[in-house]
């Protein structure tokens, strides 16, 4: 891991893409193949280096094992984190809600004083109890449940989620970048995701439009990016491809991705630049 890139990368976030908000060790970041110490690392370096820069730093601690969520999440409170969030583990799955309700309960009660996210990703866990399901009764078993981060797109049990928090207790950060917009308007309150590195500006724009609001131009942006995004995605779109297109937009070297995976070819990065260089956003107000 590269740990002095780090300041560059917190500074090219806020001031060229407008993004003041991260979710560190998680699926982009290669959480899960990284060692606990790595992980501790990482972590410190980004709350050090976010200090006064960054609005919330959310610490992903899930891991296959309950000690190490454990130990992570007490890590996270120690360093300070704004917020732990915990996938399903994927080896040994929870079949149930009461089995992933009780694993997550164990792993926010190492850091009571930490607003607790469950991360649903069931396309990479495999875990598919919906989060509906889930939230019923679970402040009442996780005090410091604040929310969730939806990496599904399943947009009715989204939208069921959000029909029950009528108080508007829980925040539901939506994680499939190229239907952020169909998320938005069934009431999703945010949103993480690996195109905001380098597609950020153009995303708070398109938050903003919603906002106003002016639904054309917000559909212009969502447009725009799934066009990139689809464009991508047929020539094989991962993690190393992401850390590749981050490297060429943003001149800060994002280093290769750690085996299993591979780094991008070069032919994908050459057709991706062109294609990105070729988009024509609108003009912002």
């Amino acid at each position: 891991i590269n740990l002095p890139v780090i300041r560059q990368y917190v500074d090219y976030l806020v001031n060229e893409q407008n993004v003041k908000n991260v979710f560190v060790n998680g699926t982009t970041g290669e959480g899960l193949s990284l060692s606990v110490q790595e992980r501790k690392q990482l972590a410190e370096e980004w709350m050090c280096q976010g200090k006064d820069k960054l609005d919330h730093v959310i610490i992903h601690v899930g891991a296959l094992n309950l000690p190490e969520c454990q130990e992570l999440a007490r890590h996270a409170a120690a360093i300070g984190a704004g917020g732990i969030s915990v996938i399903a583990p994927f080896f040994f799955k929870p079949t149930n809600k009461d089995e992933l309700v009780a694993f997550l309960q164990k792993v926010a009660s190492e850091a009571p004083e930490v607003p607790f996210y469950y991360y649903h990703i069931p396309p990479l866990t495999g875990v598919k109890i919906r989060v509906e399901e889930l939230l019923d009764g679970i402040k009442a078993q996780i005090p410091t449940f604040q929310g969730v981060k939806f990496s599904d797109t399943d947009l009715l049990d989204l939208a069921q989620c959000i029909n029950k928090n009528k108080t508007g207790e829980f925040e539901f950060l939506y994680g499939v970048d190229e239907q952020l917009l169909g998320a938005l308007a069934v009431g999703a309150n945010g949103a993480v995701g690996s195109t905001y590195n380098y597609l950020g500006r153009q995303t708070n724009l398109m938050l903003q439009a919603f906002a106003k609001p002016d639904f054309a131009l917000a559909q212009q942006y969502q447009f725009l990016s799934g066009e990139f995004l689809n464009f991508v995605i047929k020539l094989g779109f991962g993690v190393a491809q992401t850390k590749a297109i981050m490297t060429f937009v943003s001149g800060i070297p994002m280093g290769p991705p750690r085996l299993p995976l591979v780094d991008a070819s070069s032919e994908f990065i050459v057709k991706a630049k062109a294609k990105l260089e070729s988009i024509v956003w609108p003009k912002a107000d």
